[in-house]
């Protein structure tokens, strides 16, 4: 038994593989063309995503900002025998018109607050509400010390 004499070919080549003709190689100018239509209309899909979110956090971070001016006011309120008024206060870079409120209560030692926070001239953007304590004050008297 004779044994035909094994002929060298390269490695993952086939016996059956023939190269294709050279006008069926590559991809065609359209298939090219419809391949970065689709990749630009993705893109732009993403662009417009990601615009919105960056929309929503400056959104976020604004009000939040105009919660604690208006927390920071009803402190105010609280610690210092103040009326009602309207003011601005500079925070976080930006000026706010803050408007406040002042109503009685049931309870003659309160009085009802509502704090709106916006930007000048605007319309509020936050408003919160809470109590403030218009009863007699106690004076603290200083702790003895041994």
């Amino acid at each position: 038994m004779t044994m035909a004499p094994r002929t060298h070919r390269p490695f993952g080549s086939s016996l059956s593989r023939t190269p294709p003709p050279p006008h069926e190689q590559g991809f065609s100018l359209i298939e090219a063309l419809v391949a970065l239509l689709i990749l630009g209309v993705a893109a732009a899909g993403l662009v417009r995503a990601v615009e919105s979110h960056i929309d929503s956090i400056a959104r976020l971070e604004q009000r939040a900002a105009a919660v604690w001016v208006a927390e920071n006011r009803l402190t105010e309120l609280t610690l210092a025998d103040r009326d009602a008024e309207i003011g601005t206060v500079d925070m976080l870079g930006r000026r706010w018109q803050v408007r406040t409120t002042m109503r009685t209560s049931p309870d003659p030692a309160l009085s009802r607050v509502d704090v709106a926070v916006g930007p000048p001239g605007g319309t509020a953007m936050v408003t919160i509400g809470g109590f403030v304590d218009r009863g007699p004050k106690i004076a603290l008297l200083p702790v003895p010390q041994s």
